[in-house]
C-alpha cells in the first residue's frame, strides 16, 4: 500500500492510499469520489505518459510520497429538481385512474353481483357514456319519472367510476332501479335475492332507449338503438298450410342456443336464427306449427350475444343452468348471418378491410372489380336507400352525424366485454365483468376487486365446469371512419 497526493486544478488531495494489489482503475474510481472526474475522463501523469487502466503498478514506478498530477473535467453537479417526486397516492383521483388504467370496482350491498357486473359491461361503451353526460337534469313530459331517475343514477354512478380509484357504493343507482323494477328487490329471509344479470341488462338498456331520444332532427333520434339494435328480417313459413309471410323486428343481443351440436357460438347463432312457433292458421282454420328464419338486416354499433344457459326445471321449480362448454372468438364475424341485401352493402367495406390488412402483410391490393367500384358509390352515398340496410334499422338519413360512420360496418365485430356466471343457478352463484380497457388490457371486474387478466384466459370462459362461464358476450363493430 502506497501514499501519494494529487494536485488537480488548484486542489491538492494528499495521503491518497493506492493499493497495488489492484489495477489502476480501482485508484482512478477513488479519484471520482474525491474530485467527481469519472474515470474515463482523467488524464494521470506518470514517467512514460498517462497512467492506463489496466497498467502493472510494478512498471509505472510510483514511489511513496510522490506528487502525481491529474487532468480532466468533473460531471455538471446534478441539480435538486423544482418539484420533488409526485407519488401516484397524491395525484388527483381523476389523474390516478389515466395512471392506473381501469376504473375503480363496485361495492356489493348484498347479492348484487348481477347488476354490478352488468354496469361495468355497459360503462366501457364510450358512446353510451357520451350520451349520458348529454343527458339533461329536467325531465321530458313524455318520460315517466322512475325513467328519468334510472338514467340520472346511471349518468351519476357512470361518472364517479371515471373519476375514483377507490371502490364505489351504487346506492343510489340500486334504490332507483328496485323502485323502476320491484322485482330486484326481492327477499328471502330479510335479504336480497340474487337476480337475473341478463334480465337486469335488458331492463336497464329498455329505460335508456326510452329515456335517450334526441328531439333534435340533425341527431339520431335513438341513440340505444342505434349503438345496440339489430334488425332481424324474418321469413315465417308452415309446410303444411303453404302459408308464409315476413316479419321486421329489433332487438337488442342475439341468441346462442345451447344443445347437443352446439360446441361454437357460430353454430348456437344459427340455432338461435331458427325456431318453431304454434299459432292459429287462417286457412286451416286451427292452430298449426310454423318455422321462423331469421336474418340480421341492419347491424349495431355494440353486438350483444346471450347464451341461453338456463331453462325452467319443473321439478326443482327454478332456473336450471346448462353447462355445456360452447366456445367463442375474439374477433367475430356475422356475415354468413346477415340477409341478401346487407351482404351486398357489406362487401366493398370488407374488401377495403382486407386491402388494410395485406398492405400490413406486405401484400397488394386487389385489384377492384366494376362491381367492386359500384359498391363503393354506394357506400359514400349515405343518403341512398341501398345504404339502409347497413345503419342501424333507425338511422336517419342526411349528411353528417352517426349515419356516415354506420355506413362503413364491416360485419366484423371485436370482443370488448363478457359477463359471466358462476354456479348452478341464476338465482344463486357469482356474477363477474371481463373488461377491454382502450389500452388493450382486460380487467376482470369481480365487484370491488379488479384484476389484470390476459387476453389468452378470456376465452377459456366457455364453460364445461363450475367455474366462471360466458352468459353475455359484447362485440365492438370494426367500423371504417369517414
Amino acid at each position: 500500500m502506497l501514499t501519494v497526493s494529487v494536485k488537480w486544478l488548484k486542489e491538492v488531495f494528499p495521503k491518497v492510499e493506492i493499493d497495488t494489489s489492484q489495477p489502476p482503475y480501482v485508484f482512478k474510481c477513488q479519484l471520482y469520489d474525491l474530485t467527481g472526474v469519472p474515470p474515463e475522463r482523467q488524464k494521470i501523469m506518470v514517467k512514460g505518459g498517462l497512467l492506463k487502466d489496466d497498467a502493472d503498478w510494478a512498471t509505472v514506478g510510483v514511489k511513496e510520497g510522490q506528487k502525481m498530477m491529474m487532468m480532466g473535467t468533473a460531471d455538471e453537479i446534478v441539480k435538486a429538481p423544482e418539484k420533488g417526486p409526485i407519488f401516484m397516492e397524491d395525484l388527483p383521483e381523476e389523474e390516478q385512474v389515466v395512471a392506473l388504467g381501469h376504473t375503480a370496482g363496485l361495492f356489493n350491498l348484498g347479492n348484487t353481483c348481477y347488476m354490478n357486473s352488468t354496469v361495468q359491461c355497459l360503462h366501457s361503451v364510450p358512446d353510451l357514456k357520451s350520451a349520458l353526460s348529454n343527458y339533461p337534469s329536467q325531465k321530458s313530459s313524455d318520460l315517466d319519472q322512475t325513467s328519468h331517475m334510472l338514467t340520472a343514477a346511471t349518468r351519476e354512478l357512470f361518472n364517479e367510476l371515471d373519476k375514483s380509484v377507490k371502490p364505489v357504493a351504487p346506492m343510489q343507482f340500486w334504490m332507483v332501479l328496485r323502485k323502476k323494477y320491484p322485482q330486484f328487490g326481492q327477499l328471502h329471509n330479510g335479504v336480497y335475492m340474487q337476480q337475473d344479470a341478463e334480465e337486469c341488462w335488458t331492463q336497464l338498456l329498455y329505460t335508456l332507449s326510452q329515456s335517450l331520444r334526441s328531439p333534435s332532427p340533425s341527431q339520431n333520434p335513438d341513440t340505444i338503438k342505434e349503438l345496440f339494435g339489430i334488425e332481424l328480417v324474418s321469413r315465417v313459413h308452415c309446410q303444411e298450410s303453404g302459408e308464409e309471410s315476413s316479419e321486421t323486428e329489433s332487438v337488442y343481443s342475439l341468441k346462442c342456443h345451447i344443445s347437443q351440436e352446439v360446441n361454437h357460438l357460430h353454430e348456437g347463432l344459427k340455432h338461435g336464427l331458427k325456431s318453431e312457433l304454434e299459432k292459429a292458421s287462417p286457412s286451416l282454420g286451427r292452430s298449426a306449427i310454423y318455422l321462423k328464419e331469421s336474418c340480421i338486416n341492419a347491424l349495431p354499433r355494440y353486438l350483444t350475444v346471450q347464451f341461453v344457459r338456463f331453462f325452467w326445471k319443473r321439478e326443482s321449480n327454478q332456473k336450471a343452468k346448462i353447462l355445456r362448454k360452447v366456445d367463442y372468438p375474439l374477433q367475430l364475424d356475422v356475415y354468413d348471418f346477415c340477409s341478401d341485401d346487407l351482404r351486398k352493402n357489406l362487401e366493398a367495406p370488407r374488401q377495403i378491410l382486407r386491402d388494410e390488412e395485406g398492405k400490413k402483410a406486405g401484400l397488394k391490393a386487389k385489384v377492384k372489380s366494376s362491381s367492386s367500384k359500384d359498391n363503393d358509390a354506394k357506400m359514400t352515398d349515405v343518403e341512398g336507400p341501398s345504404n339502409e340496410s347497413v345503419k342501424s334499422s333507425n338511422s336517419t338519413s342526411g349528411e353528417g352525424g352517426s349515419s356516415d360512420k354506420e355506413s362503413h360496418l364491416t360485419g366484423i365485430y371485436d370482443l370488448v366485454a363478457v359477463l359471466t356466471h358462476k354456479g348452478r343457478s341464476a338465482d344463486s352463484g357469482h356474477y363477474v365483468a371481463w373488461v377491454k380497457q382502450e389500452s388493450g388490457k382486460w380487467i376482470e371486474y369481480d365487484d370491488d376487486n379488479p384484476i389484470p387478466q390476459r387476453e389468452e384466459d378470456i376465452t377459456k370462459l366457455s364453460g364445461g365446469g363450475d367455474w366462471h362461464m360466458a352468459y353475455i358476450c359484447m362485440y365492438k363493430a370494426r367500423a371504417f371512419p369517414v
